[in-house]
């Protein structure tokens, strides 16, 4: 009976095994409020104890306090169904083979009511049941990597990815899908960006904010616009979302210049101190710019995953009040390097000089980059600026602080060479660097794209 009343705790799972009730029987509940009937629903597994869950006829979900139940009886059953049935993905000669890496998070899934939680639906058959028109666009093949939530992701992951990256690019593939969750996207586009030297296809992550079971749910969109870059003329590691309120289009954001800006609306995802590489409405690709890698025409060179990372890399953001410990810890626990996100053009307290100092007479490399997100690092303009740099801390340009992070992690990796360090974080390997910030791309609208690229 346990596990039949799965999530169900206190005085609701001692009411339904009392008269003998399981998860999915159809019930009548009886409250001095009145009468409900419905289906009764596992529950998430940290859920409030208590309570029972039923699906109305109306497909809405109520939670109902056991203690102010006063008759409940079982009047049927119905078992819930999660298996998504699966229609066979056809093949179309004329269209891009695509496989898509499955990394976990929302997109493509659907909800789990026992843990709360969302599971994926990744065969070809389960998508093409879902999405139809994926099969208008290319033929799908799916291999799940990991089922993992974002905030899991680590280093490892995207060492594990790049390889299977470089083995697809190399076998004839034609692009590469990675579904991932939103919250740490951001950081494995701009680590395979660093990884993926050669690429000879586009390699698009894609995510939805909310999941395939609801009705507002981004994620049919998102894939149809992510598999149609992945047949696109590109070459490189891009990020595919929804670009505005309207949810009427997408945008495709490099991997090294975008982050996740608002925590829940589908449109959150910005490209900083540039423009978008351009925008997918209703199938159709419209590019703002010029300036990304296109396939190589003819023979194409092999891709090679480069994927030694240094791990020991801490993110440190200034805040005030902090002291020389904060920055000791990571100097007395061996750490190899630090990326600083200081304030304004690069500023953090005099207060934690001699911890910096100390970081980096004993070899640690010390990078740059401002909490502002848009702008530059510019550590010339006061005093406290170049008395960081004599001690050695290295000016950033305008990398975003968790590009900073994967950068130096991934630089470490490939050389311990103090002057060659220095010289990579400075070199704009994959389009991380922007010689100066675009007007429009602090405050770009659709609108002003368009009419910027006459289109």
């Amino acid at each position: 009976m346990d596990d039949k009343l799965k999530g169900y705790k206190g005085k609701a799972k001692e009411l339904l095994k009392k008269n003998k009730i399981e998860v999915w029987d159809v019930l009548r509940v009886t409250t001095e409020s009145g009468e409900s009937e419905g289906i009764l629903l596992p529950r998430n597994d940290y859920s409030a104890p208590d309570y029972i869950d039923i699906k109305l006829e109306n497909n809405y979900n109520i939670g109902i306090n056991a203690a102010k139940i006063t008759n409940i009886e079982k009047i049927g059953r119905k078992e819930g169904q999660y298996k998504i049935p699966e229609k066979e993905f056809t093949q179309n000669k004329e269209l891009p083979n695509i496989t898509l890496l499955g990394t976990g998070g929302t997109v493509a899934s659907r909800l789990d009511y026992t843990t709360g939680a969302v599971i994926p639906s990744f065969t070809p058959g389960e998508l093409f049941s879902a999405v139809p028109e994926l099969a208008d666009v290319c033929n799908l093949e799916t291999k799940i990597v990991f089922e993992i939530l974002s905030e899991n992701m680590k280093p490892e992951y995207w060492q594990q990815l790049a390889k299977k990256i470089e083995a697809l690019a190399n076998s004839g593939k034609d692009g590469v899908i990675i579904s991932h969750g939103t919250d740490t996207m951001a950081y494995t586009s701009a680590a395979l960006s660093f990884m993926l030297k050669d690429l000879s296809i586009p390699v698009v992550l894609v995510g939805s904010q909310r999941s395939s079971d609801r009705p507002s749910s981004d994620a049919a969109m998102n894939l149809i616009n992510a598999a149609t870059i992945a047949s696109y003329d590109i070459a490189e590691v891009v990020l595919m979302m929804m670009g505005s309120s309207a949810h009427d289009y997408g945008l495709i954001h490099r991997g090294t210049l975008v982050r996740k800006m608002h925590s829940s609306v589908r449109h959150t995802f910005r490209t900083i101190d540039d423009i978008p590489l351009g925008m997918v409405r209703n199938g159709e690709v419209k590019m703002f710019s010029d300036k990304y890698r296109k396939r190589p025409k003819g023979s194409k060179p092999k891709t090679k995953a480069l994927t030694n990372f240094e791990e020991k890399v801490a993110l440190i953001y200034f805040y005030p009040g902090i002291e020389n410990e904060h920055v000791d810890f990571y100097v007395d626990k061996g750490y190899k390097g630090i990326v600083l996100a200081g304030t304004g053009l690069g500023h953090v307290s005099t207060r934690i000089y001699d911890s910096i100092e100390r970081a980096i007479q004993q070899g640690m490399t010390v990078l740059m980059t401002t909490q502002t997100l848009h702008g530059f690092v510019g550590m010339n303009v006061y005093s406290t600026g170049r008395e960081l740099q004599s001690f050695g801390v290295i000016p950033g340009e305008n990398l975003m602080p968790e590009v900073g992070y994967v950068k130096l992690g991934w630089v470490l990796g490939q050389t311990n060479d103090p002057e060659a360090i220095k010289e990579l974080l400075l070199t704009n390997i994959a389009g991380e660097l922007t010689k100066r910030e675009v007007p429009l791309a602090f405050n770009y609208n659709i609108d002003d794209l368009l009419r910027r690229n006459k289109i």
